[in-house]
This record gives structure tokens, sequence and C-alpha cells, in this order.
């Protein structure tokens, strides 16, 4: 099994992550070939993934059935990512930070904080370029607008948008916030 994933990280790495875009017309089987590297590299992978082209992930990430990473998405360790999620390009989750609390090392000699991780539910939109911070938890059926910088956890079925994100809509009961 290690033989395995450590030929699917090369093959990852110096291949299939520089292969076209899955929907564009010659795609030379990228988004099978993505697929198979990530089946062998995430934790936990579903069927019919999409994982898009120059995307990176950490470890411990999960990957529910027909869910897709973004092209440039970079996604922290620790992520789990539920079914029917769909994933914009240049989306970012960090899941740990710098430490900064100590005012007398220089914050670049701090280290990391521990990881915190972050959890989307399924059926979830998330716009291009959104960032999704440490520890936060996402619920089935949100949606969250292009650009976003989500800070806090989202509820089911929730709109948001903005820097920070904020409630926008209610997809279940349609009400405007």
């Amino acid at each position: 099994m290690k033989l395995i994933r450590a030929f699917a990280i090369l093959t990852y790495d110096l291949i299939a992550v520089h292969l076209p875009a899955s929907h564009q017309k010659w795609s030379f089987g990228a988004k099978r070939l993505r697929a198979f590297c990530a089946r062998h590299m995430l934790t936990s992978c579903g069927e019919n993934v999409n994982v898009e082209r120059h995307a990176r992930f950490g470890r411990g990430v999960t990957l529910g059935d027909r869910s897709g990473i973004g092209i440039n998405a970079s996604i922290g360790e620790q992520t789990h990512i539920g079914s029917d999620v769909m994933m914009g390009p240049d989306c970012v989750i960090y899941t740990r930070n710098h430490r900064f609390d100590r005012l007398d090392i220089p914050m670049r000699e701090q280290g990391y904080g521990p990881v915190e991780p972050v959890e989307i539910g399924d059926d979830c939109w998330i716009g291009g370029r959104v960032t999704i911070l440490p520890g936060v938890h996402v619920g089935n059926g949100a949606v969250i607008a292009a650009g976003a910088v989500v800070t806090k956890d989202v509820p089911p079925y929730a709109v948001v948008g903005g820097v920070p994100a904020k409630i926008i809509y209610n997809r279940k009961d349609g009400t405007q916030a």
C-alpha cells in the first residue's frame, strides 16, 4: 500500500497536477488520472471525484462522493469535505495559523498553532477565491459566495458572502438577512 501511495504522489506531482483542467476539450484523461492519485493520496476519497489542476492538499484530507477540489485550490491538513460539494478555483482552506501571542519573540519564530480541522457538509457550493479559516464548520447545503473570507461556522442552507462572511440568505426558508 505504501508503494502505491508513493507512486500516486509521484505521478500527481510530476504529471497529473499539470494536465489541463477537466472541463477542457483536450484534457487527456486528466480527471481520471487525478482521481486515481487522490484515491491513494487522501485519507478517504469517494467515488466520481474531480480534483482539478494545480490543486494541493495536506495530510488527513477526506473527499466525499461526487465532490470536487477546484483549480489552484490549497486544502489544509485535516479538512473533511462532504459529498456533492462544488468548489470554484483558487480556494484556500487553512487549518492552522502562525502563533503571535508572544511579544518577546518575532512572529516568524513562534511557529504554528495546533491544527483546527475544517469540515464542509454535503451539497455545498464554495465559490471562487473563497478563504476558509481554521476550525470552521460549513453546514449541509450552504453556499459561500465568491471571494468570501469565512471566519465563523456557516449554518446549514445559509448563503454567506463578504469579508468577513456574513449570512445573506437562507435557502431553506427563503429569508433574507
